[in-house]
């Protein structure tokens, strides 16, 4: 048992990881010559100093909340899903026909509806690996990493193949009917008569983003399914003797978590592009791993790890604009020391951490 207090294993050990990050990576943009505080204040304004910047913040926190909560209700299973990359994307497929392929008369009604096509696909898609570890030991480690390529390869089959429109020459989807249009941030804040920026694409799935959020506590906290999804990560044995079924208890988590990636269609599929494109998921699949992890798997630290991938998703772009030193790899390098603090390297700061603990006590 950790000799830890609750406020360190949630804030402190975090807020430490990144610091080390955000270290590492200053002397890195000192070794190519530039000015790592100057760095450092280009990402901030860039992503948090206006609201043009905290739009595209914003956006893209919406996807990492929907595929860390995803990787964060398996690990309270004790399950690593890595998939969600290949389940957001076949969410795009399902939010995509839905739209497409209905008549609907107004966003209101498309809306609700590709909500349950995306997270009916997602679902469905992660109910495979969930069913080949339940029933046939098959690592769901493995199994989850190549359904992401399995699905990449169906997605690019269907827009050569099937759902390119007539003519067309790009390897994507004929555009959705206006009234498939979901409200942007600006839309949505005229409404109640305060000003913002047109061209961010945040829009109303930041709030469902939010719900979904709120949606997982309550099921991890608060309900029998999730008591026993937690029993089931602390101790299988033990949850088998209490008559939980390990079977159910998998194919449930995943198929949750599943659908939970493929919501992050919504965002990017329904609500910017509009259209099903090539790769509507961008590594966010991928990142929410790194949310999850850095959120400790709770929602509220998901939401706050997910506004700081944002930020630096967004401080990125605008740091390799005004910083051309500073190339699109060396921002990926910063992203990558931030996942690989607050995720491999956690436990470099955890072990020293509990031996001062302890030697307090």
């Amino acid at each position: 048992m950790t000799a830890l207090p609750k406020w360190a294993d949630v804030a402190l050990i975090p807020a430490i990881n990144l610091v080390l990050a955000f270290f590492v990576s200053g002397l890195i943009v000192m070794w190519i010559g530039e000015n790592p505080l100057d760095a450092m204040t280009v990402m901030i304004k860039g992503s948090i100093g206006s609201a043009y910047g905290w739009g595209y913040t914003l956006y893209y926190a919406t996807n990492f909340i929907f595929t860390g909560l995803a990787v964060a209700i398996a690990f309270h299973a004790r399950l690593f899903n890595i998939g969600g990359e290949g389940q957001a994307a076949i969410g795009g497929i399902g939010a995509a026909l839905v739209c497409l392929h209905f008549g609907w008369p107004h966003w209101t009604l498309a809306f609700p509806a590709a909500i349950v096509g995306a997270a009916a696909f997602g679902a469905a898609w992660a109910a495979i690996p969930a069913y080949l570890q339940a029933s046939r030991g098959s690592h769901i480690v493995i199994t989850t990493i190549m359904f992401n390529f399995i699905a990449s390869a169906l997605l690019v089959y269907l827009l050569v193949n099937v759902m390119k429109a007539p003519g067309q020459m790009a390897p994507e989807s004929r555009g959705f009917p206006a009234e498939a249009h979901l409200p942007t941030a600006h839309e949505m804040l005229a409404w109640i008569g305060v000003s913002f920026p047109r061209s961010p694409p945040v829009n109303v799935s930041l709030l469902i983003a939010f719900a979904a959020s709120a949606l997982v506590w309550v099921l991890i906290w608060r309900t029998r399914l999730g008591y026993a999804i937690r029993a089931m990560g602390w101790s299988e044995p033990a949850a088998i003797y209490a008559g939980i079924r390990p079977f159910r208890i998998i194919m449930i988590t995943m198929m949750i978590s599943g659908g939970l990636a493929g919501l992050m269609a919504i965002n990017t599929v329904m609500g910017e592009a509009e259209r099903l494109l090539l790769d509507p998921v961008q590594g966010a699949g991928f990142v929410g791993i790194a949310v999850a992890l850095m959120g400790r798997s709770h929602p509220v630290g998901v939401v706050l790890a997910a506004i700081l991938f944002g930020m630096l998703y967004q401080g990125g772009v605008e740091l390799e604009f005004e910083m051309p030193a500073v190339s699109r790899e060396m921002v990926l390098v910063i992203q990558a020391l931030v996942i690989l603090f607050t995720g491999a390297l956690e436990n470099m700061v955890r072990a020293p951490l509990e031996r001062i603990a302890l030697m307090f006590r």
